[in-house]
């Protein structure tokens, strides 16, 4: 009958027309899903599993800085914050005795494993400590035992996920699997120099360590 034949034609265009966006929906996910691996690899890529250095400080460091109460899921956001807030302090008041080179540090100490939480702390190396600008506090590195991570970026956005990975492959499976523990004194500073303000930027990730008993 005419009616019906229409009416199958109909039904037949409109699944064509249904599995024709259903394809193009497929290729634009195909589409981005392949962007988004090309743009991880090309700004993030992999974590760097070398073994790391192992040195022991032989004196203490003296830091200048700005400290924040943070946790591990504020922390990619507090960063920039305690940095702004460290930045303009010292516009207005300039930290005396600042070690040349240029060197500044980020300490990541006190952290509770149970609350996730830690203080991060934003601060300059200096010679010697003898005069702390208002809104600043001192901070000593001490004379002990780290392993010595290079963090490589792929790109100056890619900060924060580096570092991330990093710290998980360093406490989930490299101190589980070395001759060595966390100090337990001390955590964990990343010193920043010349070498991270380049167009490929790295810094030193330094993780306090004793040997394991």
């Amino acid at each position: 009958m005419p009616g019906c034949h229409n009416k199958n034609e109909t039904i037949n265009a409109y699944m064509k027309l249904k599995n024709y966006k259903m394809k193009i929906i497929l290729i634009i996910i195909v589409i981005v899903i392949s962007i988004i691996v090309v743009l991880y690899f090309f700004l993030i890529g992999n974590t760097d599993r070398s073994e790391p250095n192992i040195i022991k400080l032989d004196q203490t460091i003296h830091v200048i800085g700005l400290e924040i109460n943070t946790d591990d899921k504020a922390i990619y956001q507090d960063v920039s914050k305690v940095a702004v807030q460290f930045n303009e302090i010292k516009k207005v008041y300039p930290i005396p005795n600042l070690k040349e080179p240029w060197a500044s540090i980020n300490i990541s100490k006190d952290y509770n494993p149970e609350k996730g939480t830690f203080t991060y702390v934003v601060g300059d190396v200096v010679n010697v400590v003898d005069t702390i600008p208002p809104g600043l506090k001192s901070y000593e590195i001490p004379p002990l035992t780290y392993a010595v991570f290079p963090i490589r970026p792929k790109s100056n956005i890619a900060w924060g996920i580096t570092m991330g990975r990093m710290k998980k492959f360093i406490y989930t499976e490299w101190l589980p699997n070395s001759g060595y523990s966390p100090s337990g004194t001390f955590g964990e500073f990343e010193l920043h120099d010349e070498r991270s303000l380049g167009k490929h930027p790295e810094i030193n990730l330094y993780v306090a360590i004793k040997e394991k008993e």
